[in-house]
């Protein structure tokens, strides 16, 4: 079947459908996030893969409906919520520029006198953790609440044992928090602050949930029940920092191979915009070393190559 045919089609499923074998038949899926031990059994092999329409119509294969820790994904919504509740101001407090660095490193933040990078490193993260907490009184639960509106999933929810597993391993994210507050850069007591970021890494939803959860990026800031979350410009903001920043120390290739804005998860999902089109996301909890899933990347390189959908 010719590209242009998969792009005519009715429906993405025959895409999906012939993606998804295309992975299974692939050996080599990398290894799950070791470092959480909640994450560190979960199979590498696993594969699901689904596609919303703007209208909220999704097709998917595999495990497409299997709720999985989103961990980093949870970083573009909490963004979302921040600029929409705080505008521009939220830029004052973190950057817009690719770290170069682990996600988790402290290198640049002396250099930088305490403004983060970028919004999807851990530092900027925590950040704008931080406004959303002082803005709602509830970072993860205002960041919960808007999921399940969004996915139209009531269930949706925290994974506590993912939660407590990071907390018990959160060292270097105490660490970023107590530097940046050293500067003045952080809000709220540095225990609160992380136990909030804690939980909203743990939420746990499907590529059904994430795909639908983030259309409003696809429509411009619309929110799926018509009203306005972003200014078309904020969301283009948002869409921008996803590419050149969504995917750790690896966003050139990233790029390079799906051509899509995205942002990845240490729990092996990734989520990605077709602006004005559609959005997705696919699992696999496999990861290569910069902490990118392997079948998510090679299967979203796929897609963007069949379907020419694509922003380059």
């Amino acid at each position: 079947m010719s590209p242009s045919a998969l792009t005519s089609s009715p429906s993405f499923q025959p895409v999906l459908e012939r993606i998804a074998a295309e992975i299974e038949a692939t050996p080599g899926r990398g290894r799950p996030a070791d470092y959480i031990p909640a994450l560190a059994s979960v199979d590498p092999r696993r594969f699901g893969m689904a596609v919303a329409e703007l209208d909220g119509t999704v097709y998917g294969v595999g495990d497409w409906q299997r709720p999985f820790s989103t961990q980093s994904i949870t970083k573009v919504f909490t963004l979302a919520l921040g600029l929409s509740l705080e505008g521009d101001e939220l830029w004052e407090h973190v950057g817009r520029e690719p770290s170069g660095n682990p996600f988790n490193s402290l290198v640049q933040l002396e250099y930088e006198h305490g403004i983060p990078r970028n919004p999807f490193i851990n530092a900027g993260a925590l950040v704008v953790t931080d406004r959303l907490q002082s803005l709602t009184g509830d970072a993860a639960g205002a960041l919960r609440d808007f999921l399940r509106a969004e996915s139209g999933n009531a269930k949706l929810t925290f994974d506590d044992e993912v939660a407590a597993s990071e907390a018990e391993h959160g060292d270097r994210n105490a660490a970023l928090a107590h530097f940046m507050a050293s500067y003045g850069n952080i809000s709220n007591p540095v225990p609160e602050l992380l136990d909030q970021y804690v939980r909203q890494c743990s939420v746990e939803a499907s590529c059904a949930d994430l795909a639908r959860a983030a259309g409003f990026l696809a429509r411009h800031g619309i929110r799926a029940d018509g009203s306005t979350l972003l200014t078309r410009s904020q969301a283009k903001q948002v869409n921008a920092v996803m590419l050149t920043c969504g995917t750790y120390d690896a966003a050139g290739n990233f790029a390079y191979r799906v051509g899509l804005p995205g942002k990845s998860g240490v729990g092996g999902g990734i989520v990605v915009v077709v602006p004005g089109r559609c959005t997705l996301c696919v699992w696999s909890p496999g990861l290569d070393e910069r902490g990118n899933s392997v079948a998510g990347v090679a299967a979203l390189d796929r897609f963007t190559t069949l379907t020419g959908l694509s922003v380059f």
